[in-house]
């Protein structure tokens, strides 16, 4: 179910739609039941009008009229007619029989006789058309009055009946849909304003939600909320009053057998294989610790931030300057190019930002490589870009490289250099930080990796 609001506008229209159909139809077959009663009634007060009519008038003489009479029965049966005329139409006819002979009929009526001489009622197919006829036999007068009316009129009528009464309310639909539309939206609002503040929220925000002024049905919701950012929060610094006391902690150590095995390496052969590794060991657990503390110094919770501008530019230069040594060591061309722009940001975080990026580009970059710093201005945003020419990571692994101590290809790493995992975890919090973007894309060289940070431009000098 993609939308509640969708879903409960589809359920209420069609049972609105369901029962108007199912209103139509009952009310079809009760306007058929009751115009069929009401039509046939008519047919039979028409007939016993005519019927009346005749008794009255000569006309209705039943006695062979001679031949020098004829005049003046055409005459008065003329004027019985016209006294009738306002019973006749396209729809209704009627006809009025002594034995076989037609004494009179509308217009419209056939010359046949329309049904056998039968009292009541009887159907009946003439003049392309199916008709209702009804049979009164006046004993005094010994005549036959057979009054018809199109089936076809009956139905229309009928349905015409049922169309104005089904019709408001289909035309209605659309202002009904909109009006449920409004109510629904307006039911679903403290959904829809919890979602937003949740969404608005900070990732570091773990602060209980406000109980109070919400419905009924999202109290639950609330609480249930509320329980998971506590148990969250609790996590959170567990994990991080672990890191940072165990960092701690192992610094001291980690330093004292350095010195010792600084003090005893005029004593091992330069050779010796294990106390190459226990360096490489040693090194390697001394960064790991460094890592870490750097990982909790720049968390959003812990880290006080100091925001001044900075020229990234500069920065840029300075850093790699601090950083040369590790491309004069493996004989990597690096370069620096774009503008001085400035920025809003921490100097210490902006700093470590740099050396990591730079750090991992000259780790991951084989000898005689190439490394490329560009700050470039771009509309209202700042790039940095730091490109390397080394073996690159496939695209499906970009957003793993950001996991906590993740690496690729594990410890075994095809390029042999030390490392944790956690550079690019430390610069996607400083970015973070800075409310800046980080992208990963192929590096303009032939192989390698492209890392794009994005800042709000503050002041730029092409």
């Amino acid at each position: 179910m993609r939308s509640i609001r969708s879903f409960l506008m589809i359920v209420i229209l069609s049972t609105i739609t369901l029962m108007a159909f199912l209103t139509a139809l009952n009310g079809y077959r009760d306007s058929m039941a009751m115009a069929e009663q009401v039509f046939d009634a008519e047919l039979i007060d028409k007939a016993h009008m005519l019927s009346m009519i005749l008794t009255y008038n000569p006309v209705a003489d039943l006695a062979p009229i001679a031949e020098t009479e004829t005049q003046a029965m055409m005459t008065e049966y003329t004027a019985v007619r016209n006294k009738t005329m306002h019973l006749s139409n396209d729809f209704f006819v009627f006809q009025i029989w002594q034995g076989e002979k037609l004494l009179l009929s509308s217009p419209q009526a056939p010359k046949q006789v329309m049904v056998n001489f039968q009292q009541g009622f009887q159907d009946r197919n003439f003049a392309h058309q199916r008709w209702r006829v009804y049979s009164f036999f006046n004993s005094r007068e010994k005549i036959w009055v057979l009054t018809a009316e199109r089936m076809d009129i009956r139905y229309l009528l009928a349905e015409n009946i049922v169309l104005e009464t089904i019709l408001p309310i289909v035309l209605m639909l659309p202002f009904l849909g909109i009006l449920i539309w409004t109510i629904i939206s307006y039911g679903l609002s403290p959904l829809r304003h919890l979602a937003k503040e949740l969404s608005n929220r900070r990732v570091d925000d773990l602060q209980a939600l406000a109980i109070d002024k919400q419905p009924v049905e999202l109290i639950q919701v609330v609480n249930s909320t509320n329980d998971l950012f506590a148990r969250l929060k609790a996590a959170f610094l567990r994990e991080k009053r672990f890191a940072s006391d165990a960092a701690h902690e192992l610094r001291t150590p980690i330093s004292a057998i350095k010195i010792h095995l600084h003090n005893i390496a005029p004593l091992v052969p330069d050779d010796d294989s294990s106390f190459k590794l226990l360096q490489l060991s040693v090194d390697r657990m001394g960064h790991i610790v460094e890592q870490i503390l750097n990982l909790n110094r720049t968390s959003i919770e812990q880290y006080v931030t100091r925001f001044v501008q900075i020229d990234v530019y500069q920065l840029a230069q300075e850093i790699i300057v601090k950083q040369y040594h590790q491309f004069e060591q493996k004989q990597l061309k690096i370069s620096l190019e774009g503008v001085s722009c400035w920025v809003n940001g921490d100097q210490f975080a902006l700093e470590m930002l740099l050396e990591n990026l730079l750090t991992n580009a000259a780790k991951y970059t084989p000898e005689g490589g190439s490394v490329l710093v560009r700050i470039n201005s771009l509309d209202n945003k700042i790039q940095l870009a730091v490109e390397d020419s080394g073996p690159g990571v496939p695209e499906d692994q970009y957003e793993r490289l950001f996991d906590r101590f993740y690496r690729l290809d594990g410890d075994c790493h095809a390029s042999g250099t030390i490392g944790c995992g956690l550079g690019l975890a430390i610069v996607q919090q400083i970015i973070e930080l800075h409310n800046a973007r980080i992208f990963l894309e192929k590096s303009s060289f032939t192989t390698g990796l492209k890392v794009n940070v994005f800042f709000s431009k503050e002041h730029c000098n092409d």
